[in-house]
């Protein structure tokens, strides 16, 4: 495993959730403002591409709540609106700002309740690192793919925008 902190994992959930946001605008900008795109699906068994924000938003959420000893509170999957998707990113970019926790909390084993009954008990750093991370980057690549599939024209570029920055010219 990587050496991390918790300002390292709150740093790449901004940056993704950053991309998130820029993919949002550039199909709000594609589809004219017509929010239908919010039900788009790769496949009929899937969730809709609002779904998709929500879910993507959840892990950065419940990391948020974690460092702050609180349960995890998933956010209403039914994303209608690109204002509801909007304000869902928004205020998971607030919550993951105002994160005051010490790297021991990656020491302390989390209980994650899967429903059914079902439930894991992992340390801290399994709990984001095979847990949270898998899972945002599922939903933020389920998200991308989706707008792809809709013909929006986005890259790689925008994918990994976060790198631009680092980006240099020999």
């Amino acid at each position: 495993m990587l050496s991390q902190n918790i300002g390292s994992i709150q740093t790449l959930f901004q940056t993704r959730l950053t991309t998130l946001e820029h993919l949002l605008k550039v199909a709000q900008t594609h589809f004219s403002e017509d929010e239908s795109f919010l039900e788009k699906r790769i496949a009929a068994d899937m969730l809709p591409f609002g779904t998709q924000i929500a879910f993507t938003c959840n892990q950065p959420r419940n990391f948020a709540l974690w460092c702050a000893d609180q349960p995890a509170n998933n956010l209403d999957p039914t994303v209608t609106s690109l204002a509801q998707a909007n304000e869902y990113i928004t205020n998971t970019q607030e919550l993951l700002a105002n994160i005051d926790a010490a790297d021991e909390k990656f020491a302390e084993v989390t209980r994650i309740d899967l429903g059914q009954s079902l439930y894991l008990e992992l340390p801290g750093s399994a709990y984001v690192n095979d847990f949270l991370i898998p899972n945002f980057y599922f939903h933020l690549v389920t998200a991308y793919d989706i707008l792809r599939m809709a013909g929006v024209p986005i890259g790689k570029q925008d994918y990994m925008m976060y790198l631009a920055p680092l980006v240099k010219k020999a």
